[in-house]
């Protein structure tokens, strides 16, 4: 909620030039995400309307005969088009808006190599997975769902053990915590509380960014913590150690297994979904074409099943928001909240982060409590 002066609630975590700041940040960034989503929508509804989509189809079908490589070809076509069609937003909010709030250390040939990179990456994983789904649609019918459900599931947990292994790498440098206080008090921790770990690794965040961060990853021999080095600019050891706790916490309290389960079934969900209206040629038909295809009928579903996506997505956000309360108590219960709420105010702080958001925009958008929430939990404990 928007405010001239500092809100007496701010008063002792920010002054009122930040919280001036963080105002005017948020305020960029919404005109951008605005523009930037109105923008895309009339692309669509041109599509729509003009046949564009239908356009897309006759070209990958002038391309090969195949009908996996005619999906294959009209996504690639489709994806392609709307990344570049994106690429000035982005680099209006690099460049621009990023960098005139001193949060962008990116260079110019990391944007371009970040993309480049990006490409790879949709041919190397995307078009494999696509391409199997597609195959399993002709090959099986209706019945496609169960083994696009299988393959997606495979697929979840295979990025989830081995992202930070073999994606991170390719865009940012990881290197264990040297040996030091910091790594002697976060394996401490770890030991007190049954969490056995020995992958600890700083990444150069500032490579893109000043803001600071830490995540979580990976199960069993594969979990391991990943630092931003910016993180150690900002924080003390002990109020690392305690953004740290936070993630075990998540660990501890299985959060990351049932982020996944639940990510599989809804994903298994709509499928089955999608099994029931795909073979519908009216849906090729609405979008121009005399040609029922799975690419066409594919695009359709993805607009109508947008209302329950979102409401998926408000779900997800409140489970999201109760388990983040839940590794802050983890904090409480095995640690020094003091720490844990000062880190959060200093990371808020720097990062502007918006500390007092409508509370109808946190239930439409936040997968995070606002930060005079979770520290009045805090207290509270």
């Amino acid at each position: 909620m928007w405010s001239d002066t500092l809100p007496e609630k701010l008063q002792g975590i920010c002054d009122a030039e930040e919280y001036k700041k963080t105002q005017l940040y948020h305020k960029d960034n919404n005109r951008l995400s605005f523009w930037s989503s109105s923008f895309n929508l009339l692309i669509i509804l041109v599509m729509i309307i003009a046949g564009g989509f239908a356009f897309v189809d006759n070209i990958a079908r002038a391309i090969t005969i195949h009908p996996v490589l005619i999906s294959l070809v009209f996504f690639g076509i489709i994806g392609f088009a709307s990344d570049i069609i994106n690429i000035p937003f982005s680099i209006y909010d690099t460049f621009t808006i990023e960098k005139k709030y001193g949060f962008n250390t990116m260079t110019v040939r990391t944007f371009i190599t970040d993309h480049i990179k990006s490409w790879l990456i949709a041919l190397l994983i995307g078009v494999p997975v696509l391409g199997l789904i597609t195959w399993f649609y002709y090959k099986t019918g209706n019945n496609f769902w169960w083994y696009a459900w299988g393959l997606i599931t495979v697929f979840s947990v295979f990025i989830n053990l081995f992202y930070s292994e073999l994606i991170v790498p390719l865009f940012n440098k990881q290197m264990p915590l040297p040996e030091g206080s910091l790594r002697t008090m976060i394996e401490s921790f770890s030991e007190k509380t049954g969490f056995k770990l020995r992958n600890i690794y700083i990444i150069d965040g500032s490579k893109r960014s000043t803001k600071a961060n830490a995540y979580f990853s990976g199960f069993g021999p594969k979990k391991r913590i990943v630092l931003y080095d910016t993180l150690q600019k900002q924080l003390s050891e002990e109020e690392i150690v305690a953004v740290l706790a936070h993630e075990i916490g998540h660990y501890k309290k299985k959060h990351v297994l049932l982020n996944l389960l639940f990510s599989v079934l809804t994903t298994g969900v709509m499928l089955f979904l999608l099994s029931l209206v795909v073979n519908n040629p009216s849906f090729s038909m609405a979008l121009g074409s005399q040609t029922a295809s799975f690419h066409l009928g594919l695009i359709v579903f993805g607009i109508l099943y947008s209302p329950l996506s979102l409401v998926i997505g408000l779900l997800t956000n409140y489970i999201s928001r109760k388990n983040e309360f839940a590794a802050d108590k983890f904090v409480v219960d095995n640690f020094k909240p003091e720490l844990l709420a000062e880190g959060l105010k200093k990371l808020s702080v720097k990062n502007l982060s918006n500390m007092m958001p409508h509370p109808a925009y946190v239930f439409f958008h936040y997968s995070h409590p606002p930060l005079l929430q979770r520290l009045e939990k805090l207290e509270r404990h």
